[in-house]
């Protein structure tokens, strides 16, 4: 990634814009902070999977090509929010010092976000302001395309009957509008609305999501067909997830924690067939900041009825879990609008707890994503 200035690439390289919802959050910082230093070549791309041979002709973005900007509702700006993330061992130290350049083109890029409280624009109004931002950001390092990523907090599910659009849905109505394909790496609404679906499919758009798949869910989609495979009857699956940080505090919110849950519990009741007694719980401990601990108890059923006890722990960094698995989904995105790829992507199911269809096996979903791979390639 270069600094984001209409001549930070050469003449003959496209560049692709990366749109960030919740721009300054600790995933994004993260996000950007790693792309920066990987195009440096001061850290490997440890998980990042597109930069495995199976997808080095597949006709990717290049890393060096990412051009980042945003909305948020917070002001504090990136390099702040690296030190933080330094500080609590997230980043490592010295990467702000040696990225610092990339971190301000980018934190140059973030425009506010909304609705703030007491904000009085319509929901028509916000998405046009937000949609003129996205347009202005093209223009400005014209940019081949933008790709826009929801890595914003965790919202609550919109109640019944309710009149105005979910925050997330008001970034994806912005993002269609102007022609932007669309991640949504949350488990929040954005475009899972009957209006907005249409929308993006006139559009002919590429989009995926949703809710990405970094910790627990991912030892789930690993375990589930294990025991389906080897014929063992799981008779009862519980979880606890201890995290703090802005997720912690937004899934304190029972409404949020619902919205998450209901993906977790997805990749059980798909791949087993039926949901199995147990419950996730989500607990704000604000001392972890960006660190979280994830257990499970899973209670199964061997030959003649013998009954076994399976236990996970699952400790991990979110920020780092996550940002890898953004640079990739903005890099296939890119690839599939460039292709002229449109609709969901079930394909990138790999990365989601909540994806639009396909499997719910990871094995499963990396044979579809090795598989989409092979279809980005330029034809011979």
């Amino acid at each position: 990634m270069r600094a984001a200035t209409p001549d930070a690439t050469p003449d003959h390289e496209a560049r692709t814009g990366v749109w960030l919802i919740g721009a300054r959050g600790s995933v994004a910082t993260t996000a950007v902070a790693g792309c920066a230093a990987l195009t440096a070549g001061l850290r490997p791309p440890t998980g990042m999977v597109t930069e495995t041979p199976p997808f080095a002709e597949a006709g990717l973005p290049a890393l060096r090509s990412l051009v980042f900007g945003g909305h948020d509702t917070v002001c504090v700006p990136l390099s702040k929010r690296a030190e933080e993330l330094t500080d609590a061992g997230v980043l490592p130290p010295g990467l702000v010092r040696a990225v610092h350049a990339d971190l301000a083109a980018a934190d140059a890029g973030i425009r506010p976000g909304g609705p703030q409280p007491g904000d009085p624009r319509t929901d028509e109004e916000l998405i046009t302001a937000f949609t003129a931002d996205l347009t202005a950001f093209r223009d400005r390092h014209r940019l081949a395309r933008v790709v826009v990523v929801d890595v914003s907090s965790t919202e609550p599910v919109p109640e019944p009957g309710a009149t105005r659009l979910a925050p997330s849905s008001l970034y994806a109505a912005a993002a269609i509008r102007a022609g932007c394909p669309l991640v949504n790496f949350t488990p929040s609404t954005g475009l899972r609305t009957p209006a907005l679906l249409a929308a993006v499919a006139a559009r002919g758009l590429p989009h995926a999501g949703r809710d990405g798949k970094t910790g627990q869910t991912l030892l789930r989609s690993v375990l589930a067909p294990m025991f389906v495979q080897r014929a063992l009857t799981v008779r009862a699956w519980s979880g606890t997830n201890l995290l703090g940080g802005g997720d912690g505090a937004a899934l304190a919110d029972p409404a949020a924690a619902a919205a998450k849950n209901a993906g977790k519990e997805r990749v059980l009741a798909d791949v087993l067939g039926t949901a199995p007694e147990g419950t996730v719980h989500i607990d704000d401990v604000p001392a972890l900041g960006d660190w979280k601990t994830a257990w499970d108890h899973i209670a199964f059923e061997g030959f003649l009825g013998s009954r076994m006890i399976l236990q996970t722990i699952w400790q991990g960094c979110d920020s780092a879990l996550a940002a890898p698995l953004v640079l990739d989904l903005v890099r296939l995105v890119a690839r599939a609008h460039e292709r002229g790829i449109t609709g969901p992507l079930p394909e990138l199911g790999f990365y989601f707890k909540d994806p639009d269809g396909g499997s719910s096996s990871l094995s499963d979903q990396f044979t579809a994503l090795l598989g989409f791979a092979d279809r980005l390639r330029d034809p011979r």
